[in-house]
């Protein structure tokens, strides 16, 4: 299996080169040069298997054996998912007046990113321990990147992690999810500055080529391929656990609600559905509207500011795994897809082409939910099934409110839960509920914390620079006392 870029410029790698790459040379992303196409005998015959069960056959798939064995796959998956707490791993709640809400967030972080971080930090020290080599791992995160991250690679011996979190704009439980880890090999910053802002360093960092293969630099982002590509899974479970039957020509369809910031999960859910998965993608976004004006008007453009809102892991300005989307839509164009987001990066506005424009309306449905809605959602949910919704999770349960309260004949419908409800104890109380906090989480008041801070009028690439190289010192150091 071969990987190109969406931009076409930088040359083809394999799952390897993808996953240590991030974004491609030329600013693009990674994707699979041939999709594969799966028959109805497959998705049978996948349709009992578990989630972990549905993670390996899609990675085998892409991945390929000779680059991971079989049974040395099988074992990275299930060393991932060991620490969930949930024996399913992710588990679906069927609630009132079919209501599907398919929970993500069993992992040690409670949200759905430790399910791909937790594989990719496997492949990560898989390849770094057969190649003897070290990374370091730059991350910038709105809340939950950062501490599934960590908690992926903590302890790791080849891998160092940077994290940048916006000071003051994630959660409490979320900064001290990542504050609290006093393992050598991580390495946090709190930034004076919201989640776009702290991108800026890192972007110009990653754009020194040198500096970024001198330190065997990388980037876990929603953009890495490897968490694309695990995602996918989410898509394949919740169609299995949704579907009426498997009986019928053509299978039936399930709709599957997406609350997305960055896009991973909406890439993730199209790629399923290009290879052969009968689902309907549903887009839900919260105030930061990019995605919801792209698909009803085609305008891919910048708002003025973020806006701050209840489902904070969401409030991002640049979707960047829409790039993914783009390409395939334009049946794989890489100059259309090239033209498109250079201008963007340019004049942080595009209108999509009429053409892309209508194939995007055609595969994907969206809408944007305000706070006030996010609140009654999980107000609503809690009273008609004493279940607690996070706010991102209520931004995707607001459409199948909507959906019922219009009496629309509608198919099947699984709303993907992102987070639990115990991360945004903020959000809960504004929904006039009661939070419930389990004791790990409780414990994280008590603990030591480490992380320093960037402040306004810092030089925040030049910290980051100093950092790094100092890590790479340090590696160095450590590989020469081992080899004598």
């Amino acid at each position: 299996m071969w990987y190109v870029s969406t931009r076409g410029i930088a040359p083809r790698v394999n799952f390897e080169g993808a996953l240590f790459s991030g974004y491609a040379p030329d600013g693009g992303l990674f994707m699979p040069e041939e999709l594969p196409q799966l028959d109805r005998e497959t998705l049978c015959q996948w349709s009992t298997l578990s989630y972990p069960g549905l993670v390996k056959e899609l990675c085998a798939l892409f991945i390929g054996s000779e680059l991971i064995p079989k049974d040395d796959l099988t074992d990275l998956i299930d060393r991932a998912f060991s620490r969930f707490r949930h024996r399913e791993v992710v588990h679906l709640s069927r609630l009132r007046n079919g209501l599907n809400v398919l929970e993500l967030w069993h992992g040690v972080t409670y949200a759905f990113k430790d399910l791909s971080l937790s594989c990719t930090a496997q492949f990560l020290q898989y390849f770094l321990e057969k190649r003897e080599k070290h990374v370091t791992v730059v991350v910038g995160t709105s809340g939950d990147t950062g501490s599934a991250a960590i908690e992926s690679v903590q302890g790791a011996k080849n891998v160092d992690i940077i994290v940048l979190l916006p000071q003051g704009h994630c959660t409490k439980i979320q900064e001290l999810q990542m504050t609290t880890v006093l393992k050598e090999n991580v390495h946090v910053f709190g930034v004076e500055g919201n989640s776009d802002e702290l991108d800026e360093p890192i972007k110009t960092v990653f754009a020194d080529v040198a500096f970024v293969k001198k330190h065997n630099l990388m980037s876990l982002n929603s953009i890495n391929w490897s968490r694309v590509l695990v995602q996918m899974a989410h898509h394949f479970f919740a169609y299995f656990q949704c579907t009426p039957s498997l009986d019928t020509h053509p299978l039936p369809l399930v709709e599957v609600v997406v609350p997305t910031g960055a896009a991973g999960n909406l890439a993730a859910g199209y790629i399923a559905q290009k290879i052969g998965l009968p689902i309907r993608l549903v887009v839900a976004v919260n105030r930061n509207d990019i995605i919801h004006r792209t698909v009803q008007q085609g305008d891919f453009s910048l708002s003025e500011a973020v806006k701050s809102t209840l489902a904070s892991a969401m409030d991002i300005q640049v979707p960047y795994n829409m790039e993914r989307v783009f390409w395939l839509l334009s049946g794989c164009d890489s100059q259309v897809t090239r033209a498109l987001m250079e201008q963007f990066e340019r004049t942080q506005s595009v209108n999509l082409p009429k053409e892309l424009h209508s194939k995007l309306s055609e595969v994907v449905t969206s809408e944007s939910v305000s706070d006030e809605a996010i609140t009654q959602t999980m107000g609503r949910c809690w009273d008609e099934n004493q279940y607690l919704l996070c706010p991102h999770s209520a931004v995707a349960v607001n459409y199948h409110y909507q959906q019922m309260d219009r009496q629309q004949p509608s198919t099947p419908r699984c709303c993907l839960a992102p987070a639990s409800a115990a991360k945004f104890p903020e959000a809960v109380l504004a929904a006039g509920l009661t939070p419930e906090t389990p004791a790990e989480i409780v414990a994280l008041e008590h603990k030591e914390t480490r992380c320093t801070p960037m402040r306004r009028g810092d030089n925040w690439t030049l910290m980051l620079q100093d950092t790094i190289e100092d890590l790479s010192r340090r590696w160095r150091g450590h590989a020469l006392n081992a080899s004598q």
